[in-house]
């Protein structure tokens, strides 16, 4: 055994080396090469938000859309009708400048689809927009802007509400709103209440009292609607207090109990909010993509009034002060 061992050693030897030299030799892999990539591919011609005028029977109303690219191909969007709150539109069909999409009843009366089929031509959209219900309405659309606006310099606050009637201010129909010891009431759903005056950025303060159940809410340039409503220990979202309708929700609950005096603090700069309830920052820096449902117009490039709504429940309020740049 002692004889066989020391002859088998060099051939271990040898074939080892041989096994290492072909390990050594084996060529590594080479990476991947990454795909070839060409200059980038513009968009669709419909990427991109539109404020749209929707001509009815009963008049005309605003209404809103935002189409996105998701992935290659496929479009995708949110729309906003004349009530209710953005919605979601799993696909947008797009070719040869026609668009068409539809999207499932919200608030509107009816069973069917809401669709919306339309051409564009340029910078501008025109179509048909076809309620739930089936009736149809011609409708056009812009470019939204984009409001980007620097931060300006702030100059001295103005009461809006003078704590003892209604100058300044106009009903939208047949008002319910009184002025009772320097606080002003909707005692029942009616009109809503807008301001004579439009603005365009500023620093807004309210105070308010909603009762059990309440429901109002703040339209800033009559466009954009901050919810004011009883809505405390409820989980967040953008339809509850402080909240910018279907858009933006509070970072936290900082609402009161019903029946309470509360305060809202409102900074619009463009598009960008800060909301601060009771003292606490719920919205901080935060863009609104576009017009909330019951918004006065679509015009989101011009200036327009505040507006409280009235036509919910009863609501209360006992300050209104803005401030505007210098």
């Amino acid at each position: 055994m002692q004889q066989q061992d020391t002859v088998d050693r060099p051939q271990k030897r040898h074939h080892l080396l041989m096994g290492l030299g072909l390990a050594l030799f084996i060529p590594l892999a080479s990476p991947r090469t990454p795909p070839t990539q060409g200059a980038p591919v513009a968009p669709p011609a419909i990427v991109g938000r539109w404020d749209l005028t929707v001509r009815s029977t009963g008049g005309s109303y605003p209404s809103w859309l935002e189409v996105e690219l998701s992935g290659n191909s496929t479009l995708v969007g949110r729309f906003v009708g004349q009530f209710g709150s953005a919605r979601p539109i799993s696909r947008v069909e797009f070719k040869d400048g026609a668009v068409h999409f539809a999207i499932p009843p919200q608030w509107e009366r009816g069973t069917g689809d809401l669709v919306v089929e339309g051409a564009l031509d340029g910078g501008t959209l025109t179509g048909f927009l076809t309620d739930p219900a089936g009736t149809r309405s011609p409708f056009s659309a812009v470019r939204a802007p984009a409001l980007r606006h620097e931060a300006p310099a702030w100059g001295a606050a103005v009461a809006l509400f003078n704590g003892k009637d209604l100058t300044g201010w106009k009903a939208t129909g047949l008002n319910q709103w009184i002025v009772k010891d320097g606080i002003l009431t909707s005692a029942k759903p009616g009109s809503n209440l807008i301001s004579e005056a439009r603005f365009t950025d500023f620093k807004l303060h309210v105070e308010f009292r909603v009762p059990k159940g309440g429901n109002s809410g703040i339209y800033l340039r009559g466009r954009y609607e901050v919810q004011v409503e009883d809505s405390k220990g409820m989980e967040l979202d953008s339809h509850h207090l402080g909240g910018v309708y279907g858009f933006l929700t509070p970072n936290r609950d900082a609402a009161l109990a019903p029946g309470e005096w509360q305060s809202c603090d409102i900074t619009l700069v463009g598009r960008l909010v800060t909301v601060v309830l009771n003292g606490v920052a719920i919205i901080v820096q935060q863009e609104i993509p576009g017009i909330t449902g019951g918004a006065l117009d679509s015009d989101e490039g011009g200036p327009g009034p505040l507006m409280l709504q009235g036509d919910h429940t009863a609501i209360e309020y006992r300050k209104v002060v803005l401030t505007s740049p210098r």
